[in-house]
């Protein structure tokens, strides 16, 4: 009887736990599919990025992020350009359980740089050693996603009807000869309303899985950059 009486316990906690999960997430969808749009401006003139703004000032989503790594900024660019974020348990997990077929192709940007340049992704600009700029426009929404190169100097203006432009950065910004600071920002722009009115729920449902993934790439880079530097 105890024993039935534990399960039954342990079964009414996960239910609580299952039923408090939901909650939170579909309150996360609707917060932010209300607030797609009014995506925040950097206020600290280090977080700014004046190669990036040259090819998307204006944007509809962005998600910056950045790690402190103790290791000189080209080694940190170089283990950020190599890593394979798709290794990661967690990664794998979220791929699994993703019902749109563009997700993995998305967050797989932040990894391998020729894996998302075979995927259609296109380089915008590059600093050797500091910062690499990459892009694409897409369609998320149909079956078999597609990601579309676009020239550097013809980016910012395309505006090819029904389309999401992508821009995404790798950066590291060095403190001293031994330390460093990654950052990371993607930014989204849609080119007209339609692709506006579709993209906001993708976002909406789908942003906490990239935010995730995110922070365990930014983990996981630190760690191997950290190891190299003391090699």
């Amino acid at each position: 009887m105890k024993a039935l009486s534990h399960s039954r316990s342990v079964a009414g906690w996960l239910a609580a736990a299952t039923g408090i999960a939901a909650g939170a997430y579909t309150t996360y969808v609707g917060v932010t599919w209300c607030k797609y749009g009014d995506a925040p401006v950097p206020s600290n003139p280090e977080e700014q990025d004046e190669i990036l703004e040259r090819f998307m000032p204006r944007y509809e989503a962005v998600e910056p992020h950045y790690v402190r790594v103790a290791a000189p900024a080209a080694l940190t660019l170089s283990t950020a350009r190599g890593m394979d974020v798709l290794r990661a348990y967690v990664v794998r997990a979220i791929f699994k359980d993703a019902s749109c077929s563009w997700a993995p192709r998305l967050t797989t940007a932040y990894g391998r740089v020729a894996q998302v340049q075979s995927l259609g992704w296109g380089v915008l600009a590059e600093i050797p050693g500091r910062e690499l700029i990459v892009g694409a426009v897409t369609r998320p929404w149909e079956a078999n996603v597609t990601f579309r190169a676009v020239p550097p100097d013809e980016f910012a203006t395309f505006r090819e009807p029904d389309y999401v432009k992508i821009v995404w950065t790798l950066r590291a910004d060095p403190i001293d000869a031994t330390h460093s600071i990654f950052r990371t920002e993607t930014r989204v722009m849609t080119t007209d309303s339609t692709a506006r009115a579709k993209f906001r729920w993708y976002w909406a449902c789908l942003s906490p899985g990239i935010i995730l993934i995110r922070w365990t790439a930014l983990r996981s880079l630190r760690r191997r950059a950290e190891h190299c530097a003391r090699e």
